[in-house]
């Protein structure tokens, strides 16, 4: 399945995670147009990364959809899509469906591990009810199985089962 990615997104530090009954931090959401992803680490160079071994949110994603819908649903058409603090925002790939399973983009293999469930911050940083709308559509987070880089742009989306029958397809390696 051919998808979009959007925009790529990491943040050095913690706004929201962390600061209960706290003001929120400062640390901006920087895009950028290529990441290295790190097989069981995280994003290099993002406030996840070696956060705890076999942490779920390693990598996070964001449909593109979801971002336009809530723009237009809560009256905010200047909001960026920073304001989410997700890694990855796609555009054609149903972030649901890949909860707990394994899929690819551009030779990276990932693990759906739940969603990424929106908290109250989302009402500050998005718009009052943003939370509640967000409910069920937060995003996915995921773990980096197989290290390498995404790029902003086009990419194939690969199931987990088809990614397995390529590997166990492919001729072994010459030693």
């Amino acid at each position: 399945m051919d998808i979009i990615i959007r925009q790529i997104f990491v943040s050095t530090d913690h706004n929201y995670f962390g600061h209960h009954g706290q003001p929120a931090g400062g640390a901006p959401t920087v895009e950028v147009n290529s990441i290295e992803c790190v097989a069981g680490r995280g994003i290099t160079g993002d406030r996840f990364f070696d956060y705890k071994p076999d942490y779920k949110g390693q990598i996070t994603f964001f449909a593109w959809e979801t971002y336009e819908e809530i723009r237009h649903a809560l009256a905010v058409p200047g909001l960026t899509a920073a304001a989410f603090r997700r890694n990855v925002l796609v555009a054609g790939m149903d972030l649901k469906a890949l909860e707990n399973r394994r899929f690819s983009l551009q030779g990276v293999l990932f693990e759906g591990a739940g969603e990424a469930k929106p908290c109250y911050w989302m009402n500050q940083a998005v718009a009052d009810g943003a939370e509640a709308w967000l409910a069920g559509r937060g995003g996915l987070r995921a773990r980096i199985l197989c290290s390498g880089r995404l790029t902003a742009g086009p990419a194939q989306l690969i199931p987990g089962e088809e990614v397995l029958s390529r590997v166990s397809a492919a001729p072994p390696t010459p030693a």
